[in-house]
């Protein structure tokens, strides 16, 4: 997603976009053939885009820094770079999870990092790398307490083919994009299992329906888990063959171990880790999750998806 945004940035001729690399080798390779080989082979990054391993020039007068690292890495590349992040810039995460020790988001991890009076605005909704990059129209949605900052960023994000909009609850947006990465899971693991159509909308369906009960037992606006942040993004996880967490589901249904996908793939499934933290948290506060908590203890305890379906569909009967 780094790799996207940086072109997506580029477009803007104004733009002045640094693609900080953390392996100077990848580095190199990545600035002479302008692809991302590893992440988004075959798409071509802007001419405009400076990438480079030196984080001090990277980040020299930003004014803007986009945070675009899987949400476990978020603390080590934040202590290794806050010496260097201008004090005035603004902060913006693109990450999608909950981290496992500490329950905590990925806004809130940078604030503790770097300062809890510095505002991040949170980008969410469905906006697939491999697409954006490539300038196929895509809409999200830019949140932070503080609006004017969430407005400094959808104005420079803007362009013709990614129309941003604005939102001031951060933490509903947060919430967002870290549960329908479990909720993808769970429609992989039916895409595996040849469940068809039916299954994977009300996986779907009743997936949001727990992505609002945890939002609002958290304190977030459930309007939120009805836009981009929520059944946008929901809805593009779910269904594309770009989904690193519906891949994972679906690899599962098909017999394959946690181990083995995870040996297979070069990029993160956000979902998987965060499908502790989600079971967690519902656990301490009681909040009935009972499609993602199907889905930790598939990943966890070693439970068969054939089992954890069946346990799904023999709940007690209730109204909807």
């Amino acid at each position: 997603m780094g790799t996207a945004c940086a072109s997506v940035l580029a477009e803007d001729d104004g733009h002045d976009v640094r693609l900080w690399v953390r392996n100077p080798t990848f580095a190199s390779h990545i600035a002479e053939t302008r692809e991302n080989s590893r992440l988004l082979p075959g798409v071509r990054i802007h001419d405009r885009v400076n990438v480079t391993f030196d984080a001090e020039q990277a980040l020299k007068n930003a004014e803007i820094v986009l945070v675009c690292v899987p949400t476990r890495g978020i603390r080590s590349a934040i202590v290794a770079l806050r010496s260097l992040i201008p004090t005035a810039a603004v902060l913006v995460s693109a990450v999608k999870g909950i981290e496992n020790e500490t329950l905590v988001r990925p806004s809130q991890m940078i604030q503790e990092l770097l300062g809890q009076n510095r505002p991040v605005v949170a980008l969410g909704g469905p906006c697939h790398a491999e697409e954006a990059a490539c300038g196929k129209p895509a809409s999200v949605v830019a949140a932070c307490d503080n609006l004017e900052h969430a407005q400094i960023v959808q104005q420079v994000f803007s362009n013709s083919h990614l129309r941003v909009y604005s939102n001031s609850d951060v933490l509903g947006v947060e919430l967002g994009g870290a549960l329908k990465n479990v909720i993808a899971i769970a429609a992989g693991i039916s895409d595996g299992l040849e469940f068809g159509d039916n299954a994977k909308s009300a996986l779907i369906t009743r997936g949001l329906a727990e992505m609002v009960r945890f939002g609002e037992a958290m304190g977030a606006n459930p309007e939120t888990f009805y836009g981009l942040a929520g059944i946008g993004d929901l809805i593009a996880t779910c269904g594309s063959r770009h989904s690193r967490n519906r891949h994972v589901g679906e690899l599962l249904g098909k017999g394959q171990t946690l181990q083995q996908i995870q040996n297979s793939m070069q990029a993160v499934a956000e979902g998987v880790f965060t499908a502790r933290s989600i079971f967690s948290i519902s656990e301490q506060k009681k909040i009935d999750m009972p499609i993602a908590s199907q889905v930790y203890r598939v990943l966890f305890e070693d439970k068969s998806p054939h089992q954890a379906t069946l346990e799904l569909m023999q709940r007690p009967l209730k109204g909807e």
